[in-house]
């Protein structure tokens, strides 16, 4: 038998050092526990006294975890930003005010959305189909808090004029993380709204309208948006299916198959389909496809009435809300839309919708920062905190300067937002506004992907298990590159709002751009940055140029590095500008130089590393699909 004889001070100390300490064969016993003094006995020792880790189940040490607090109080940017632009001290308070419920109570709320996600209840007891989707209490209470706090009422009743998009979206912005994905109904709910609003608040979208937009829990609406079917994709035009037959009452009975349907549990939707005629044909195409709306309700038995819910969808992340797949049978609808105008009345909902996709992007990244600060202030390793490594805190700062931008950049097209909704945007700002909603959703959500996979790894190991909540930043982040859009898809949008513009979008771009660069010329500190957005800009000049009269596959192969030179671009001027207002702080100056220091005009280098020439595209697709192998 085994026993230590070292005291107990010692042999811990060396245990945990790494150090061994000497062990000495005495006769075997068997030691009485006495006053505070164990004896352990196992097949190979004997310790008086408490031996560190033996027969435990756990160490008798833990990291120390990160905390939220107040994110509005930590967000040194969103204060600044809003106190330069949107002074009043009624948002002040409110956002203060729900920062903190945010820490304090509804964090733990999309916590539990997390770790209950819904379920789908075929049949009940008796065997009648029921097709029930089964959300936690967590899920429902944030159906409540959105509506109390006017997520999306904010936006229709502008309390602040031009100025309410700004309020609102800086609302979700402290939402997002916290909200279990929420936001995405929310998203759905005040696109259908804007929809409505667009084609004339009256029958029959008039109650839905109210309802929509209500701040009354009980009478508050969320909306889907069931638009992708079989073949999937954003290729409305040719992938939508469901019919639409006439009623002798007007309405109408949708027929089809929907194969990705997100917040099915809403109470309404919006959908496309196809009116058939008197003799069952259909128009092809998006000049065949009208828009319905659609309530979603159950009969007295408690069965849906017109659909069957087929399964819930089995994802990657955004597991909190419920997305499944559905089959349209005879479900009662009335067209909002003119016949065959289906496709066009959709707009202004993308619009809306892709900028909430980008709040949740910057949200995203604005939250893993937080937490790797406050972490970073907390954990120690190699003898001292994470915040004392420079390596580690160049990291940060990285992060951190992604962030300031997206940030900046959402906020200016919610601005502009704001400023055509009121009525009051000139036509330089209505352009910019067309040109850069597909530019913020395609970058910021290409940020967030990056930035919140740094961030985990800012934890360490901690970062990649469950039980943090952490992991599921960086799935639910996944989906924001896809969702609205894929990045190549609204890099072509970009081109197409070029061509129908007439390249006006651009124009207006290069004249904002540069006097928002002219106004911190006379900035000294700004001076560097200065120097190289102007430069970024003069290469974009000079792309455009050169890229006029070029084919159209020349141009969609500069699509994507263009969409990602006009984001790099404007932000750099948006941080330059912001650093150049009164109430700026050094650390604004230093994201912007920081900022201006990558390659803000990607598109140009790689034109002129021939990247878009006429081979590219075959020498791109032989590469990929390469099966030569030098052993054969």
């Amino acid at each position: 038998m085994w026993v230590c004889s070292a005291p107990l001070s010692r042999f811990a100390a060396g245990l945990l050092c790494g150090i061994p300490r000497p062990l000495i064969h005495i006769r075997s016993a068997s030691v009485a526990e006495t006053g505070t003094t164990r004896a352990y006995e196992d097949q190979n020792c004997e310790v008086e006294g408490y031996l560190a880790f033996s027969r435990a189940r756990i160490g008798p040490f833990f990291q120390e975890r990160p905390v939220l607090k107040n994110p509005f109080l930590e967000d040194g940017l969103l204060r600044g930003y809003l106190s330069r632009h949107l002074p009043q001290e009624a948002v002040t308070s409110d956002l203060c005010a729900f920062g903190e419920r945010m820490a304090n109570e509804v964090d733990g709320w999309g916590r539990e959305c997390e770790v209950t996600p819904p379920r789908l209840v075929h049949f009940d007891a008796w065997g009648h189909r029921v097709d029930h989707i089964v959300t936690s209490q967590a899920w429902k209470q944030m159906k409540y808090i959105s509506a109390r706090e006017g997520l999306v009422a904010i936006g229709y009743e502008r309390p602040f004029g031009e100025w309410s998009r700004v309020y609102q979206m800086s609302k979700l912005y402290l939402f997002s993380p916290s909200s279990g994905l929420y936001t995405c109904p929310l998203a759905m709910t005040d696109g259908a709204a804007k929809v409505i609003q667009s084609l004339g608040v009256s029958w029959p979208g008039e109650e839905a309208y109210g309802r929509l937009t209500s701040r009354q829990p009980e009478h508050f609406w969320t909306s889907g948006q069931w638009m992708t079917e079989r073949r999937g994709g954003s290729d409305v035009a040719s992938g939508t299916e469901t019919l639409a037959v006439p009623q002798v009452d007007g309405s109408y009975k949708l027929h089809g198959f929907k194969w990705f349907t997100s917040a099915t549990d809403a109470d309404m939707t919006l959908t496309l389909a196809r009116v058939q005629n008197r003799a069952g044909a259909t128009t092809p195409g998006s000049r065949g496809l009208s828009l319905f709306y659609a309530e979603v309700s159950r009969d007295q038995e408690g069965r849906l009435k017109g659909i069957e819910v087929q399964k819930l969808k089995d994802k990657l992340g955004t597991r909190q809300m419920p997305t499944a797949e559905l089959l349209l049978d005879g479900l009662q609808a009335h067209r909002l839309s003119e016949e065959g105008r289906g496709v066009a009345s959709i707009a202004n909902m993308l619009t809306i919708t892709r900028i909430h996709n980008s709040v949740s992007a910057v949200a995203a990244m604005r939250r893993v920062v937080q937490l790797a600060g406050d972490y970073a202030s907390r954990r120690t390793a190699f003898g001292k905190l994470l915040r004392d490594h420079p390596l580690h805190m160049q990291t940060l700062a990285r992060m951190e300067v992604e962030t300031r931008g997206a940030f900046l950049l959402l906020m200016d097209v919610c601005r502009l937002l704001g400023r055509e909704e009121t009525g009051i945007a000139s036509q330089l700002e209505t352009h910019l506004l067309r040109l850069l909603t597909p530019v913020v959703k395609l970058y910021t959500g290409k940020q967030a992907v990056a930035v919140v996979s740094e961030g985990l790894e800012s934890f360490g190991g901690q970062g990649y298990i469950e039980d943090t909540g952490l992991p599921g930043l960086l799935r639910d982040a996944q989906v924001l590159s896809i969702w609205e859009g894929t990045t190549n898809v609204l890099s072509l949008d970009v081109l197409r709002c070029v061509a129908r513009s007439s390249g006006m979008v651009l124009e207006a771009f290069f004249s904002h751009t540069k006097s928002l660069l002219s106004a911190a010329s006379n900035v000294p500190s700004l001076t560097p940055a200065v120097k190289a957005a102007n430069g970024a800009l003069s290469e974009l000049g000079m792309f455009v140029q050169l890229a006029a009269g070029r084919d159209a596959s020349y141009m969609e192969l500069a699509s994507r590095d263009l969409a990602y030179s006009l984001a790099r671009i404007y932000t750099g001027a948006l941080l330059i500008d912001h650093a150049s207002w009164k109430g700026a702080s050094p650390s604004d100056t230093y994201a912007a130089i920081r900022w201006c220091e990558q390659n803000l005009c990607p598109v140009a280098t790689n034109q002129a590393s021939g990247w878009y020439d006429t081979d590219t595209a075959s020498l791109d697709t032989a590469l990929v699909y390469d099966k030569h192998s030098q052993a054969q």
